[in-house]
């Protein structure tokens, strides 16, 4: 699966994520765009879009976009508090779909 780390991510995170095509915001020179924008380049190649962004959902209409979302919730954006939310974000990714968006942290919950 084709996933993109938006630039708040740890890049760290990558490797815990295995078997996954994973670039970062900043790999691709897109970082310090508006989320809106970000999203619409970011469909056109990726299939998931990973953000530690808790208003994301607030601040798009993540309905108009065929990729789908995971919000990672921790108690900060490093990879040593992420790292545990891994093996939720895997089994996620094994079971997803286009335009779902999900919060991942101590528990799941779809949001659309």
């Amino acid at each position: 699966m084709k996933i993109l780390l938006d630039e708040c991510v740890d890049q760290r995170l990558r490797h815990e994520l295995p078997g996954h095509e994973i670039a970062t915001v900043q790999e691709l020179g897109w970082a310090g765009k508006k989320n809106g924008e970000l999203l619409r380049f970011a469909q056109e190649t990726f299939q998931v879009f990973i953000t530690v962004d808790r208003n994301l959902h607030f601040q798009q209409n993540l309905s108009k976009f065929r990729m789908a979302i995971l919000i990672l919730t921790a108690k900060t954006n490093e990879v040593a508090d992420l790292r545990p939310l891994a093996p939720a974000i895997l089994d996620r990714l094994g079971r997803i779909e286009e335009s779902e968006v999900w919060i991942i942290g101590e528990s799941q919950r779809k949001i659309r």
